[in-house]
C-alpha cells in the first residue's frame, strides 16, 4: 500500500501539539502575582507567601486537544465541517472579514448593532468551523480594532464590538479595581470589577449546532444584571490559580468550574460543554483582569483553536489597557502642571471686571506655553499680563512658569510696565538662547481711567467701547523676550468706564489656514457683532468669552489659546480724597481733620472715630521716617480703603511690644480694628493701607 508522502510530517506534528503542554498538576494552588515581563516558567509560588512579588510569566504554548476531540474528529470529517481527506471539495464557511467583522473603517466594514447585513444577526459566523487562515484574519481584524482605542473605555468597547457576535454571542470583561500604573507594586487584595458586558439580542439567532438538541435553547441570562459587579481574588483560590496560568480555558474545565463562580457570582449560570472561555488579561509586568466569552447552546461549541484566538484578544486588550493607563497618568500630570501654572481664579480688584479663559492646543498637547495672570497693585490698580512661551510641551510649561512668577515679583515692585518686560527678557536670556516669549503687560488705573500698555511681540489687545465700536489699540509691538538687547516701550492711552479690554495669544488668531492680522480683524468683527445683541449696554463677559472662541473652526486649533477680558468701572472722582502733607509733627492731626471731612461729606460719621485713630497711627509713623511730603489718600467703594505713602522703602512688621516700651503698639492697633491691611513697597518708597467695612446704609 502506497505511504502518502505528508504523512510522516502530520504524525510528527500531532505529536508536538500534544506534548506542548504539560498536565497542570491536580491541587496545587497558583496565585494571582506580578510579573516580570521576559521570563517563562509553569510553576510559580503562591501569593500568600509573597504578596505583590513580581514572579516570572508562565509559557503561553498552544492548547492541548481536549478529551473528546479525536473522537468527534470523524463525525466532523463525515459533515464535512474541519479537516477534509485530500482532494475532497471544501465546504464554504462564513469568512470573519466579511460583512459581520469586528473591524470598520480601514479594517473592514463596521458590523451592524444588532448583527449582519442579511438580519440574522451573523451569530454563528466567524472563526467557529473555520479554517487557520480565516482564524488569522478574524484575529487581525479584531486586533486592529481594539488598537484603536486610546483610553480604557474605548479599549474594552473595541474588544466587546470585535467579539460579538463574531466569536462569543456574550463577554463579560473584568478589570483590576484600582489598575496598576506602570512599576506600581499593588497592595492590598486583588479585586476585580465589571468593567462591561456584550450581549448578542435573543431574537438574532444564529445556525444549529448539529450536535445539539433539537428544541429551542434556554436563552443566555441578562449578564449584565446577573454578574457580580465586583470579586476579590482569594490567594490561593481557583480564580488564582487560572489567573496565575495566564493561558485561557474551557468553561467545563476542571479549573473554570471553581474559577467562574468566584468571578461572577454564585447566581450566574453559564452554558455547559466547551460553549464558555475564560481569558486572563495579563499586561507587561501583571494580570489585570479577566473576559468571559460565552456562546448559546444553539451555536457550534468553542474548539481547540479558539482558546489561541481568545489569548491573543485578551494579550492585545491588556496591553492596550496598560498603555490607557499609562497615557491616562501622563494627561492627569499634564493636566496638573497646566493648573498649577495659571491662576486658580482671578482677583476682583475694585473698579474693573475680569474673565479668562484656557484651551489647549488639542488633546493630545494638554500643555503649552500660553498664560494670563491679573496682580492687584497699590491704589486699587491692577496688572492685565498675557504670554505666550514657543511650543506646547512639559518644557514650554516649565519656562512658562518661571516666567510668570517672575512677572509677579517684578508686578509686586510696582515697576513700570516697560521695566517689566526688561526684566523678564533678561530672565529668558538666563534660561537659556533659545527661551522665547512674547508676553503684553498693561497697569489699568481705575482712579485716573488710564491704561499703560508694552509689548514684547505680541499681538495687540482690542478695546471693545460701550457703544459696540471696536479698535485695535495702536502699540509699539516690540522684540519678543529672550532676544536681548532691545528697548521697550510704552504707551498711555485712555481706559473709559464701560469699555472691554481683550488680551488674548496668537492661537485665537492665527492658523494654518489664515494669517494673524485676517484672525485679528475677524475677532474684531466678532466683538461687534456680539456688541449688537446688547444694545447700548455692555455684553456680559463670561457670555463675551464663550463667543469669541466661538469663532474658532474645525482648522484653527494649531495652538493652544489664553484669553483676558476686562472691563473697565473706574471709581468716580467724587469718591476718593488726595491730600500731600508735609513731613511735621502736626501732620497726625491734620489728617484726622482731613479724613473727618471727607467722611461727613460721604455720610460716613460712624466710622469717624475708627478713621481718625488709624490715620493717625500710620501718618504718625510715616511722618517719623520720611524726608518728603507723605501722601494720604481715602476711596470709598464697597469699602472704606485708605492709604498713607511716604518715601521710605522699609516695611513696617507687626511685633508685639512689651510693657515698657514706648512705641510699636501702632500696627498691632491697625491689625485689630481694620477688615484687613497691608504694606506694598513701591519704586519710590512704599504705601501702607487699610480697609474698614462700610455700614450697612452705605453698602
Amino acid at each position: 500500500m502506497t505511504e502518502h508522502p505528508n504523512s510522516h510530517g502530520r504524525q510528527r506534528t500531532a505529536q508536538v501539539r500534544q506534548s506542548a503542554v504539560p498536565a497542570p498538576e491536580p491541587g496545587r494552588a497558583r496565585a494571582v502575582a506580578d510579573e516580570p515581563e521576559g521570563t517563562r516558567r509553569a510553576e510559580t509560588p503562591a501569593l500568600d507567601r509573597l504578596p505583590g512579588h513580581d514572579g516570572p510569566e508562565p509559557a503561553l504554548p498552544r492548547p492541548a486537544r481536549e478529551p473528546g476531540a479525536a473522537a468527534s474528529a470523524p463525525r466532523a470529517r463525515a459533515r464535512g465541517e474541519a479537516h477534509p481527506e485530500p482532494g475532497a471539495p471544501r465546504r464554504a464557511v462564513p469568512r470573519p472579514g466579511g460583512p459581520e467583522t469586528a473591524a470598520d473603517g480601514p479594517d473592514g466594514p463596521e458590523r451592524p448593532a444588532s448583527g449582519g447585513a442579511d438580519g440574522d444577526g451573523g451569530a454563528g459566523k466567524g472563526p467557529a468551523g473555520t479554517t487557520g487562515g480565516e482564524r488569522l484574519r478574524f484575529v487581525g481584524a479584531a486586533t486592529r480594532r481594539i488598537a484603536r482605542g486610546i483610553d480604557l473605555d474605548e479599549i474594552v468597547l473595541g474588544l466587546c464590538r470585535a467579539t460579538v457576535p463574531t466569536f462569543a454571542d456574550a463577554i463579560l470583561v473584568y478589570l483590576r479595581d484600582p489598575l496598576p500604573v506602570g512599576d506600581e507594586r499593588p497592595v492590598g487584595p486583588v479585586v476585580l470589577r465589571l468593567r462591561r458586558t456584550d450581549q448578542l439580542p435573543e431574537h438574532v439567532r444564529g445556525p444549529e449546532d448539529p450536535d445539539a438538541p433539537q428544541e429551542r435553547a434556554e436563552p443566555l441570562p441578562d449578564l449584565a444584571g446577573a454578574a457580580a459587579e465586583r470579586c476579590e481574588v482569594r490567594i490561593g483560590g481557583p480564580l488564582a490559580e487560572v489567573l496565575r496560568g495566564v493561558r485561557p480555558v474551557f468553561g467545563d474545565s476542571s479549573a473554570a468550574r471553581a474559577a467562574l463562580p468566584e468571578l461572577l457570582g454564585d447566581e450566574q449560570d453559564v452554558p455547559d460543554r466547551q460553549r464558555t472561555i475564560l481569558a486572563p488579561l495579563r499586561g507587561r509586568r501583571r494580570v489585570i483582569g479577566a473576559a468571559v466569552f460565552i456562546r448559546r447552546a444553539d451555536r457550534p461549541a468553542f474548539e481547540g483553536d479558539d482558546l489561541l484566538v481568545a489569548a491573543q484578544l485578551a494579550t492585545h486588550t491588556a496591553l492596550g489597557v496598560d498603555k490607557a493607563v499609562l497615557y491616562g497618568r501622563e494627561v492627569y500630570i499634564a493636566d496638573e502642571l497646566q493648573r498649577t501654572m495659571l491662576p486658580d481664579s482671578l482677583p476682583q480688584p475694585t473698579g474693573v471686571r475680569l474673565a479668562s479663559r484656557y484651551l489647549p492646543a488639542a488633546e493630545t498637547a494638554r500643555v503649552g506655553g500660553d498664560w494670563y495672570d491679573a496682580i492687584p497693585l497699590p491704589g486699587n490698580r491692577v496688572a492685565l499680563v498675557v504670554g505666550d512661551v514657543m511650543g506646547h510641551s512639559m518644557t514650554s510649561a516649565a519656562i512658562m512658569g518661571q516666567l510668570r512668577t517672575t512677572a509677579q515679583t517684578l508686578a509686586g515692585l510696582d515697576l513700570p510696565p516697560a521695566e517689566v518686560l526688561h526684566h523678564l527678557d533678561e530672565q529668558a536670556q538666563r534660561l537659556g538662547s533659545d527661551r522665547m516669549a512674547t508676553c503684553l503687560y498693561a497697569v489699568y488705573d481705575p482712579v485716573a481711567h488710564r491704561i499703560v500698555i508694552a509689548n514684547a511681540g505680541h499681538p495687540p489687545p482690542i478695546l471693545l467701547h460701550r457703544g459696540g465700536r471696536a479698535e485695535v489699540l495702536r502699540v509699539p509691538p516690540g522684540a519678543p523676550i529672550g532676544v536681548g538687547g532691545v528697548d521697550f516701550e510704552a504707551v498711555e492711552l485712555d481706559a473709559p468706564a464701560g469699555a472691554t479690554l481683550l488680551l488674548y495669544t496668537d492661537g485665537l488668531v492665527e492658523s494654518r489656514i489664515r494669517d494673524v492680522w485676517t484672525g485679528i480683524e475677524q475677532l474684531r468683527e466678532r466683538l461687534i457683532d456680539t456688541a449688537r445683541l446688547t444694545g447700548p449696554n455692555p455684553p456680559p463677559l463670561e457670555p463675551l468669552c464663550d463667543e469669541v472662541l466661538g469663532m474658532l473652526g474645525p482648522g484653527d486649533r494649531d495652538d493652544d489659546i489664553a484669553l483676558l477680558a476686562a472691563r473697565f468701572e473706574g471709581i468716580a472722582p467724587s469718591d476718593v480724597a488726595y491730600w500731600f502733607l508735609d513731613p511735621r509733627p502736626q501732620t497726625a492731626g491734620q489728617a484726622r481733620r482731613l479724613a473727618r471731612r471727607a467722611l461727613t461729606r460721604w455720610g460716613l460719621e460712624e466710622l469717624t472715630d475708627s478713621v481718625e485713630l488709624l490715620v493717625s497711627e500710620v501718618v504718625t509713623n510715616a511722618v517719623r521716617y520720611a524726608e518728603r511730603p507723605v501722601t494720604l489718600r481715602l476711596l470709598r467703594t464697597d469699602v472704606l480703603r485708605c492709604e498713607v505713602g511716604d518715601d521710605v522703602p522699609q516695611l513696617p512688621r507687626l511685633r508685639q511690644a512689651r510693657p515698657s516700651d514706648e512705641g510699636g503698639r501702632g500696627l498691632y492697633l491697625v491689625n485689630k480694628l481694620a477688615r484687613r491691611w497691608g504694606a506694598t513697597r513701591l519704586s519710590t518708597g512704599k504705601v501702607v493701607w487699610f480697609e474698614l467695612a462700610l455700614p450697612g446704609h452705605a453698602r
